[in-house]
């Protein structure tokens, strides 16, 4: 173990970004306002070869945060932690992701639970802010929602084991050092970096109480991209890390399948009008072609009520609806993609997706 007493500091906040200096402000404001003292914990902020760069912004807390302002060339999320790790001097590194805010007490969330229950790494959950769109607020339920990720996602209630994740992680500097960091994967790299801490025997947990804002995607194209490239990376984990892929990982691909054959089976009946099966089941032949897609309408009407219960407003279980058809749609398809050019055409990782991923 390397002696804690050689760090000037407990905590490294390590922030990477790319374009967006305004995000990174209200980040840096949120961490100015920690209740946990400010000799605790530095920031390191790695501006990733960005045309809008957030140096002004930096420099507007260098009187209230310890923090340090580094500017590379491109190269994705993965390497620009690295790069901000090799210059930190915590004993811990937090990763977040610059469209991420922090309530006051979160490093006193995460000090009070590594003190009562130590461990190697660990990842938060994320919440919406009252001040988030109903867009973002609904995209902030569909990936968090049990009823469309499983709760995997950081939740109390889910389907699989939890791995941390980059937009709100911890781990043991000299953990992170003994792997290598996050690898050059553009998307899945911090599932990646989860499973090799696992498989590497170190201790991994969820602390329910490091929560934070996080605001995701604005819009449902940029929020459909996301997921189609989190379904691709779903393929390219499963390659790295054998029996990885698991029945919630599938549920996407089989509703996405599964919604385009009830379409289809509608359709047709709707076309061939079979007074004679319509006569059977006591129902007019122009309405049988809508048995097929009341699973569809129940599962329509289980995430309004959900949504809208849980964020107070109709209209965003509206918007909810619409965003977990976006994310099961959008994840589905990029994970029928790559088992096709991964699995069916047997190209590699970087080969297959190198015009999505690595320009």
């Amino acid at each position: 173990m390397i002696p804690t007493e050689r760090y000037a500091m407990k905590y490294s906040i390590i922030v990477p970004v790319y374009n967006r200096p305004d995000e990174a402000d209200e980040l840096l404001q949120s961490l100015s306002r920690q209740s946990l003292g400010r000799e605790s914990f530095e920031v390191i902020v790695v501006e990733d070869g960005s045309d809008v760069p957030c140096k002004e912004q930096v420099d507007r807390y260098a009187a209230d945060l310890d923090v340090h302002y580094h500017v590379k060339p491109n190269s994705g999320p993965g390497p620009s932690r690295n790069y901000g790790v090799e210059r930190a001097q915590g004993e811990w590194v937090i990763i977040l992701d610059s469209d991420c805010v922090l309530p006051d007490d979160y490093l006193q969330a995460v000090d009070r639970s590594l003190r009562q229950q130590p461990c190697d790494a660990w990842g938060g959950p994320d919440r919406a802010h009252d001040s988030f769109t109903p867009v973002q607020k609904a995209i902030s339920y569909s990936m968090t929602s049990f009823f469309t990720t499983g709760g995997i996602r950081g939740g109390r209630k889910k389907l699989d084991r939890f791995y941390p994740r980059s937009f709100n992680m911890g781990v043991r500097r000299e953990v992170y050092q003994q792997l290598g960091g996050f690898s050059r994967m553009r998307f899945g790299e911090d599932i990646d970096f989860s499973y090799r801490i696992v498989e590497a025997g170190h201790a991994t947990r969820l602390l329910p109480d490091a929560w934070v804002w996080h605001k995701r995607r604005t819009d449902f194209d940029k929020f459909f991209k996301q997921v189609f490239n989190s379904g691709i990376a779903r393929i390219n984990l499963e390659k790295r890390h054998p029996g990885t892929l698991k029945l919630v990982h599938l549920l996407p691909m089989a509703f996405s399948v599964g919604c385009i054959l009830l379409l289809l089976t509608a359709i047709v009946l709707r076309l061939a009008l079979i007074d004679s099966t319509a006569r059977v089941l006591g129902l007019p032949a122009s309405q049988l072609w809508l048995i097929p897609l009341l699973p569809l309408f129940v599962y329509i009407l289980l995430l309004f009520a959900d949504a809208s219960v849980r964020n107070r407003s109709l209209v965003i279980g509206m918007y909810s609806v619409e965003a977990a058809f976006v994310q099961l749609f959008g994840y589905g398809m990029g994970f029928i993609k790559a088992w096709w050019r991964r699995c069916v055409l047997k190209k590699d990782e970087f080969a297959a997706f190198e015009k999505n991923f690595y320009e």
